[in-house]
This record gives structure tokens, sequence and C-alpha cells, in this order.
């Protein structure tokens, strides 16, 4: 394979974003919060491909003088001659020059949200050490790119695209939509979704509501939870010896269905059988005497089970459970008003949950959030269906209530990655869903979060919210 060196790309720069590279696909680089774990495999395709993160079309990619990875400044710290315009080292596959071609032989374009496109002119092409299939490409922010976010990227050669990778320009997350795809969920506890939406885009957890009217009794509303509290992630690694968060699995269509015994509210559950594995996760663990949710996901059916106060019972052939909800994914269909389901609010848990693999693969949270307050009102609102209390005052959160967090309150100063459930929380909100400590937040346990870097989002507190504008407010 040929390469083409421009003036701006001297060899030492090339070998130290090698090192780098090497570093970033073992996971353990220079770049913040790298996150790829294994060292990509030559694709099946022959076509022109920019190599992207697992499961994901985040790319790989670095910056040329820092060799960090995204999200990339606008300038570098060192001249590029007189140019201090960044650097990106992208990686592809299936690209060769021909004898006399050199880096201007492939050109590369950059989308952003507003589907303004930017050129990128590409300084060096050429093959990386220890990988004869793999191609670094070196290409030069247009200087009328500003901070936008995400923007999708392409290179061509001889009239013939590549794919389109993600990098952040400035922050991660918006851009313009991935190119259309068909993603399948991986199988098993804390599975990837690779971005397949949960409901329809219309469905009220994937509604941006970042400038819907404040409540009127916002004010009052927000001091009831608590102005001085902060926001608390409840999930992580472990707590307690348990995986901390509410754990869910992804099933295939097959999954043998198990009989279900409601023992608390069968009146307002949906009849078994489910499709239960018998080594479910249960939320704290098997032992666990709190909720003890159970919620699984069949991806080929893409229906979604939930289950509340749940065990299985003599290994899984059956389960008893408090009650049951089932949720067709495709569908915004709602309980039936005044009906319970694994949450108290009669809403589906799994939809409202900070997930590992939209913050580190996907890069965005597309959807509202789930959070739980401590004394809440004998009310419900959209698309709530059930209250869980006997307080009537007017200032107590019903069910359903969404919060946002103010538009002017500075993420700037918080890690990328959690600047990605800041950004959520600004456009979609977060939903009370339960009884529960102040300012909860829901989520699923993982191993790989830091569990210091979620405990930063401990420094915001409750005044850095407002309630949106609700509808009817239902009391009977």
């Amino acid at each position: 394979m040929s390469k083409a060196k421009s003036r701006f790309w001297p060899v030492s720069r090339l070998l130290l974003c090698l090192v780098s590279l090497f570093f970033l696909l073992l996971g353990v680089g220079f770049s913040s919060r790298a996150r790829v774990t294994t060292v990509p495999l030559p694709p099946q395709s022959t076509t022109l491909t920019l190599l992207a993160q697992p499961n994901s079309t985040r790319a790989i990619a670095l910056d040329s003088v820092t060799s960090r990875s995204e999200p990339f400044p606008l300038t570098a710290p060192v001249l590029f001659g007189t140019d201090r315009r960044t650097r990106i080292n992208l990686f592809a596959a299936n690209l060769t020059l021909n004898p006399g071609e050199d880096a201007s032989a492939v050109t590369a374009d950059a989308e952003d949200a507003s589907g303004a496109h930017y050129s990128l002119p590409v300084e060096y092409v050429g093959t990386v050490p220890g990988f004869p299939w793999m191609t670094s490409v070196v290409v030069r922010l247009n200087d009328n790119l500003g901070e936008v976010g995400d923007v999708l990227v392409r290179i061509t050669l001889r009239s013939v695209n590549s794919n389109r990778v993600r990098i952040g320009i400035g922050h991660l997350g918006g851009g313009p939509p991935d190119d259309p795809a068909t993603p399948v969920p991986d199988l098993g506890p804390g599975a990837s979704l690779h971005g397949k939406q949960v409901f329809p885009s219309d469905n009220p957890w994937n509604q941006d509501i970042s400038s819907a009217e404040v409540d009127p009794n916002s004010d009052n509303l927000i001091a009831s939870i608590g102005l001085n509290i902060g926001l608390h992630p409840d999930f992580g690694t472990v707590y307690s010896g348990a995986p901390n968060g509410i754990p869910y699995i992804v099933v295939a269509g097959n999954q043998p269905r198990v009989p279900i015994n409601f023992t608390a509210y069968g009146d307002e559950s949906d009849p078994g059988p489910y499709p239960m594995p018998a080594d479910a996760p249960i939320e704290g663990g098997p032992t666990s005497s709190g909720d003890r949710h159970v919620l699984v996901i069949d991806r080929d059916n893409w229906k979604l089970y939930e289950l509340f106060y749940a065990f299985p019972i003599n290994n899984g052939a059956s389960w008893d459970a408090a009650c049951g909800a089932v949720f067709d994914l495709n569908s915004n269909a709602l309980r039936p008003a005044g009906w319970t389901s694994a949450d108290a609010a009669g809403l589906p848990i799994f939809p409202g949950l900070v997930r590992y693999d939209e913050v580190f693969e996907q890069g965005e949270i597309k959807h509202a959030l789930r959070f739980t307050a401590q004394r809440t009102r004998r009310a419900y609102v959209y698309p709530a269906r059930h209250f869980a209390s006997s307080d009537t005052s007017p200032n107590r959160p019903p069910m359903g209530m969404r919060v946002r967090l103010k538009a002017g309150f500075d993420i700037s100063n918080f890690s990328p990655r959690m600047q990605v459930i800041l950004r959520a929380l600004k456009k979609y909100g977060m939903i009370l869903a339960d009884n529960g400590s102040n300012w909860y937040i829901s989520g699923a346990p993982d191993l790989r979060w830091d569990d210091n870097e979620l405990g930063t989002l401990k420094t915001i507190k409750g005044s850095n919210f407002e309630v949106v504008r609700m509808g009817t407010i239902v009391t009977q």
C-alpha cells in the first residue's frame, strides 16, 4: 500500500499517534476515557470502511497532536507551520492508493446537525505499521466548522464513498442522525441495544421538552423535593455486595415462557407466561429484600416484561411477583387508567434508565430519565397512570411530573460522558416514577461505570431544575 505525507505531518507525530492508537485499542491509553476494549479485526467487507468503535458509529480517531480521543478542540496546542487548526487521525480499511496517487486522491466530508457540509482537507494517507490492512487518514478541520458537537464524517476515493462515522467537535452529542440501519441488540444481562430506539419517536419518553413552558407551580414543587438536595445517581458498579442499579436482560424471541404468580396486584397485572430466564438479574441481588425488579427485553418481538418484588420458584420454572406489566416497544399504548405497573406510576422502568451503552457507545441519550421523590401527591399526570400517596397537597409532585435541568446550567466542567447525561436532562428531562429518596436518578448497573465520575453529578442541586408545564392532573 502506498502512502502520501504532507509537510504538516512529521514522522515523529505519526509514531506517537500510532503508540496512542495501540493503547486506545486496548482500552488503557492516553486518550480521555477511551473505552474501546478490543483490537479491531479486518472488516469482512471489501468496501472502503472508516473504523468505528465496537457496536457503535463513533469513530476510532485521535487528535494528531495530543493523541487524545474525542471531543476534539478546534485548534491544536502547537503550530503546523503557521496553522493551529486541529488535525484528526481517522483509520480506514480497504483503502489502497494506486501508483502515482497521494493524499490528494482522498477527500473527506463532515455533516453537522443543521445539514451543513464541510470539506476536510486530507493531509496524510499511509499504512499503519503492524496492521497491514489498516490505513491512517489525517484530516484538517475546516475553518468554518465550529464547536458543533457530533458530525458525521466520510471519505471518498475515486468516487467510492465510505461509511460515515461520528466524531465530536467541542463536545459529544447532537449532530445529524446516523445513516439508516437496523440495529440488533445483543443478548444477555446489561446487553447493548446498539442504538435501537425504545418506543416510537413520538412517545412521551422520547419527547424533546427543552422549549416547553415552565409549570406555574414549579417553584413550590421543586422546593417540596428539596432545593439544596443533590442529584443522586442511584446506579453504578457495586453497592453492598450487589450490582448497583436496576438490571435488565435481553433475550431472544424463542426464550421459553414460564408462569407468573402475582402475589399482590394481580388485578392490575398483565397475565403470564413471561420469557423469564431462570438466572434473570434481580435488583439488589438474589437475596435482596428491596424492590427486586426484574426487567426482560425480548429483542425479536420487541416487547418489554417487567416484574416488581420477583422471586424465582423451583429454579426459575415459575416466578412469584407482586405485580407485572408487558409493554409493546413499537406502540404508544398506555396502561389502563388507575393501573400500577412494576413502577408506582404505572410506567415502564426500562426506558427511563441511564445505560452504559448509550453513554459510552452512542454518546447520546435520546429519552427522558426516571427519578424518585420521598413525598408525592395523590395524583398523576400523563403519561403516568397511577398514584401512590394519600397526600393531597398541590405542592407535592404528582406521579408522571417531568422536570428538566435549566437551560442556563453550565455543564462544561463535567466530564464528556457526564455531559451526555446532563444534555439529556436538558432536552428530555426526567419523569417522577416512584416513591423513594429525593432526586435519585435511575440507571442500570455496569462494572465499567466509574463511580467517582458518576459522583460528580451530586453537585447538581434541586434548585437547578424546573418543572415542565403539566396537563390535566388526575386525583381520582
